[in-house]
């Protein structure tokens, strides 16, 4: 099913997504509304042709807030329409870290194993690798751009503020075995300069990097499990990442 979608469009199924501290009655109402939206998007999607000249993959997305009842009902019905993958949202939106990985464990637990399970706008560095050991395929978000803007760099022995002063005078590279070529072209000096003095080489920079790096911690991921050894090397790593430089 993975080859099914490779080289598709993907599109997402219009859904309601709660606040991560919505009541009961109102995480269920939107339920409702997000499952009726789903049937309608469906019958939808199978009757209309492509305007684009490819293939496109319709992925649902299970809701339900934090409320285990309502993650349970999303995610058999979202498993019933047999797509080709689906979709986690409603989180990482003001609930508990642990709640998330609660209702991640849920939800993955009625998914299909054999489609691509998404998780929606999450997160750190450190949330993909926990996601991932509960069964996570996809991710997208916003952090490794906004954050790299923001002058907040992500690398494999922790995190780099470069506003601070202490990076003025190092001119060594960026990240010595970064996974981009911006990470040996431009040192920490040069790259807090530019963020310092807005100028939008230093936030281009600063994307590229996290991105990159994000692109090879998720390819490492996949290698560790690979290997069997992914249980050995996410703690450490999470360490790793995690750190304050």
């Amino acid at each position: 099913d993975i080859q099914r979608i490779i080289g598709a469009d993907i599109i997402m199924a219009f859904d309601e997504c709660t606040p991560g501290d919505a009541n009961y009655a109102y995480a269920k109402n939107s339920l409702e509304l997000t499952e009726r939206w789903l049937d309608r998007c469906i019958a939808r999607f199978n009757e209309t042709e492509s305007p684009y000249g490819f293939r496109q993959s319709l992925f649902p997305i299970v809701q339900g807030c934090v409320y285990p009842e309502l993650r349970k009902r999303a995610a058999e019905n979202v498993a019933s329409k047999e797509a080709d993958g689906n979709a986690i949202g409603g989180l990482a939106v003001g609930e508990p870290k642990e709640k998330m990985f609660e209702m991640i464990e849920i939800v993955n637990e009625i998914l299909p194993k054999d489609k691509p399970r998404y998780l929606m706008g999450v997160g750190t560095p450190a949330d993909l690798l926990d996601a991932i050991e509960r069964g996570v395929d996809m991710f997208d978000c916003i952090m490794p751009t906004r954050d790299g803007r923001n002058g907040r760099i992500f690398t494999k022995d922790g995190i780099i503020n470069m506003r601070n002063a202490k990076w003025k005078d190092d001119f060594s590279p960026i990240e010595e075995d970064g996974a981009s070529v911006v990470d040996t072209l431009y040192s920490k000096a040069y790259l807090r300069h530019l963020i310092n003095a807005n100028e939008i080489l230093g936030l281009q920079i600063a994307s590229v990097h996290n991105l990159a790096f994000y692109l090879w911690l998720v390819k490492e991921a996949r290698k560790q499990i690979i290997n069997g050894t992914f249980s050995t090397w996410k703690p450490q790593m999470i360490e790793r990442v995690t750190r304050r430089l």
